[in-house]
């Protein structure tokens, strides 16, 4: 185990400084545009561009990789978020940082289809649990540490966005001085949504549910932060109690998933991210400490979502479906994604309140606990036994390779 960990050292590294500096770019522009008075339905597009940017990816960036291979498209992408990352610095302009946060969301999903597919490649069945969960957990850690250093410099100035710049060109370094294997993607498999969302819509409808949560929470989150009067150093302790209180609940709701029905336990779960944002919206939080508490909470749950999801379509689909559906749930993740900073920060302009926010939560994850329990009633999802559950995996949406890294595949794949 410790030559396999040590053979993917610089890996680990690039994937841990990349995320880190993402953390802080992602993070930094909410927060700039808020502190810059740009209405927050103009924000809410502009964000919306980076998860329609990695949506974009999952449809282009596997050509260049295949055409050049993966240490020199690791370079393009690279350097395209570094170019990216200095450039919002130089000039402000809804337009144009719309143009960077799409071409930005390219470029991340093709940094991570290279690592994912080099993790994969070279990763042996035996040791890809432990392999994949090390993955996992440097991601949460990267973006969670990416929040703190937005107190290292001025917000409104450019000294931010060169430190992120930097931190993007330092993730070229161990990949570049890597004297690996040059590894090939991983094929993909055809899928087709309706007949998955047929056979699996709570899990369909758990992934896109899970990513109109998410990245409202990555884009609006720094808006609300600012505009109820919280300090830089206050929002970005928000930032990273929430992503740090989704990692730490990973293996406990893993545990309750793995042990119990996952269509109650998916429900629970969206019904609790119902319940902490009406009360959320309700008190109105304004303070730190109660901020710091009701996110905390709501970071355990709303990062729980997607695996579950993912788990409980996994239950049902087996053998050689498990790629193919995991990259089918990925995309419905990714079109909730896209639309929900634009949808968040209607709902917040509507109700003419930062939290507004939380009514969105509300709403999204209210509607799918309806939904979910009037399938279960009308016997229109099929109801798995907790013997013959696959095993919980922590989870991350990145790119469509890591569903090959997933250790459940190998599983499936020998059971079938």
């Amino acid at each position: 185990m410790a030559t396999t960990l040590n053979a993917f050292g610089a890996l680990f590294a690039a994937a841990f400084v990349f995320l880190t500096g993402n953390g802080l770019l992602n993070t930094l522009l909410s927060t700039r545009m808020a502190a810059e008075g740009f209405s927050t339905g103009t924000t809410g597009i502009v964000l919306s561009c980076y998860f329609t940017g990695l949506l974009s990816g999952s449809f282009t960036c596997h050509r260049l990789i295949q055409r050049v291979g993966h240490i020199r498209a690791f370079t393009v992408f690279a350097a395209t978020m570094t170019a990216a990352a200095l450039l919002h610095g130089l000039y402000l302009s809804p337009w144009f940082w719309g143009a960077l946060r799409f071409f930005s969301g390219i470029t991340t999903f093709g940094l991570f289809m290279v690592i994912e597919s080099w993790l994969n490649e070279c990763t042996e069945s035996r040791y890809r649990g432990r392999v994949f969960s090390i993955y996992m957990t440097l991601t949460y850690l990267g973006i969670g540490i990416g929040q703190q250093l937005l107190n290292v410099g001025d917000v409104q100035g450019q000294t931010l966005f060169i430190i992120a710049g930097i931190i993007f060109a330092l993730c070229l370094v161990p990949v570049s001085a890597t004297e690996g294997v040059h590894p090939s993607l991983p094929e993909t498999k055809p899928y087709h949504f309706i007949s998955l969302f047929r056979r699996a819509p709570l899990g369909m409808l758990g992934s896109m549910a899970s990513g109109l949560t998410n990245s409202a929470f990555y884009a609006m989150m720094p808006v609300v932060c600012t505009d109820i009067g919280l300090s830089l150093r206050q929002l970005s302790w928000i930032m990273s109690i929430t992503v740090f209180s989704g990692l730490a609940a990973q293996w406990a709701v893993g545990t309750l998933s793995d042990r119990f029905d996952r269509t109650v336990v998916l429900t629970a779960i969206a019904a609790a991210i119902a319940v902490v944002s009406t009360f959320m919206f309700v008190i109105g939080a304004r303070s730190f400490g109660g901020m710091a508490a009701g996110m905390g909470t709501f970071g355990a749950l709303m990062f729980a979502a997607y695996p579950v999801s993912v788990a409980r379509a996994h239950d049902i689909f087996g053998g050689q479906e498990v790629v193919a559906v995991s990259a089918g749930l990925l995309f419905a993740y990714s079109i909730g994604a896209s639309v929900s900073p634009l949808l968040a920060s209607g709902v917040m302009t509507l109700l003419d309140s930062p939290f507004g926010l939380f009514a969105f939560w509300l709403l999204i994850n209210g509607a799918f606990t309806v939904v979910a329990l009037y399938l279960r009633k009308q016997e229109k999802i099929e109801i798995v036994a907790i013997d013959d559950q696959v095993a919980f995996v922590p989870m991350k949406s990145t790119s469509a390779v890591v569903m090959s890294l997933d250790p459940r595949s190998d599983a499936e794949i020998d059971r079938s």
